[in-house]
């Protein structure tokens, strides 16, 4: 029997977490350079239109994250 090499899921866990920190930092710097409060008015008000804006905007930013992870 051979050992169980941990390191791929360390890696792994590591990079979901840095992929996670990243894509917040990008959220609260586009949070940051709007005019209104995004999530107020995405919640509150029912703006459809900036919710789909928004969600495109989260999965584009995820697949550059998981490129420039993955190489």
């Amino acid at each position: 029997m051979g050992e169980f090499n941990y390191l791929p899921i360390i890696n792994s866990i590591l990079y979901s977490f840095l992929g996670i920190a990243i894509l917040v930092l990008c959220y609260w710097i586009i949070e940051r350079l709007t005019p209104e409060k995004t999530w107020h008015e995405i919640s509150k008000n029912n703006n459809m239109a900036l919710a789909i804006i928004f969600g495109a905007f989260i999965i584009g930013i995820s697949i550059i994250i998981s490129a420039a992870i993955h190489g």
